[in-house]
């Protein structure tokens, strides 16, 4: 018998074999199917493994992280053009997310101007004309003090957390940094200045490091870029942003953190009227 015909004769009788076993036992038949039956739960839990948490849950550890219980600010707002620049430097008192107090400290022209937020509603002291003047809804949408910030931007009195629908996109690199990409879309009810938000968190220490800002047809308006971590008051977090309406050439604003307490008490009646009058 040659080779060939050797082969030919020994292929035959393993084709034989494997019938005559499988006719004999038939549950080695489905062995593959029952392989994969086994493992298809890991297949299905994999994706729920590999973020492990919700996007509203990202966003709330990412806003708790920069607003903490209470927070107190020194920063310094850089206003950019294509002929002229102006500064300011602020005072800002949070706590929580329905009180914040903000106070203009310079240029001197300026001085003393001051923003409260308590709950929904938001005033502005002006000094010079010894006027308060509560900002209605609609005024949420303009720019803040001549920047390319819009009043809520500063005042917040949209929610991060309670205004929007969250949904996770597909994850990024921003400075180096893996960063999840998360949808944000304003609820039906809620009064919300954008129409979506597509903000960029670092996974690791729940940092806000982009943000793009759409209208209501969906045309993206602002960018938002966070550089520059750092530790200010026993935190890692961003100390500088730029703010870049897309559709205006070189133009943008900058904000600089120079200073940050944390959780230190401050009682509610500190955000009031009369005191957002009297501050200093």
């Amino acid at each position: 018998m040659n080779s060939l015909t050797r082969n030919i004769v020994e292929s035959s009788e393993c084709c034989i074999s494997k019938y005559l076993i499988l006719k004999s036992f038939p549950i080695l038949r489905i062995l593959p199917f029952i392989r994969i039956l086994s493992i298809l739960p890991i297949l299905l839990i994999l994706p729920i493994l590999s973020t492990g948490q919700t996007a509203l849950e990202i966003v709330k550890k990412a806003d708790a992280k920069m607003r903490g219980n209470t927070s107190q600010v020194e920063m310094n707002i850089k206003t950019i053009r294509p002929s002229w620049s102006r500064e300011m430097d602020l005072r800002v008192w949070s706590k929580g997310n329905d009180f914040a107090m903000i106070l203009i400290q310079s240029p001197a022209r300026d001085r003393g101007i001051t923003f409260l937020k308590r709950g929904k509603e938001v005033w502005n002291w002006i000094p010079t004309l010894e006027k308060t003047i509560k900002l209605p809804p609609s005024m949420m949408s303009q720019s803040w003090m001549g920047t390319d910030f819009t009043n809520d931007d500063l005042v917040r009195e949209s929610s991060v957390i309670r205004d929007f629908e969250h949904s996770l996109g597909t994850d990024t690199l921003i400075l180096g940094r893996p960063c999840h990409t998360i949808w944000m879309v304003p609820k039906p009810e809620a009064a919300v200045v954008w129409g979506k938000l597509m903000v960029c968190i670092d996974k690791k220490d729940f940092m806000e490091l982009h943000t793009r800002f759409y209208d209501e047809e969906g045309q993206l308006v602002n960018i938002m870029n966070a550089y520059d971590p750092a530790l200010l008051g026993g935190r890692l977090i961003p100390t500088r942003f730029e703010i870049i309406p897309v559709e205006k050439r070189n133009q943008k604003t900058e904000m600089r953190y120079k200073k940050v307490v944390y959780d230190q008490p401050i009682a509610d009646g500190f955000f009031s009227i009369n005191n957002m009058k009297n501050i200093r």
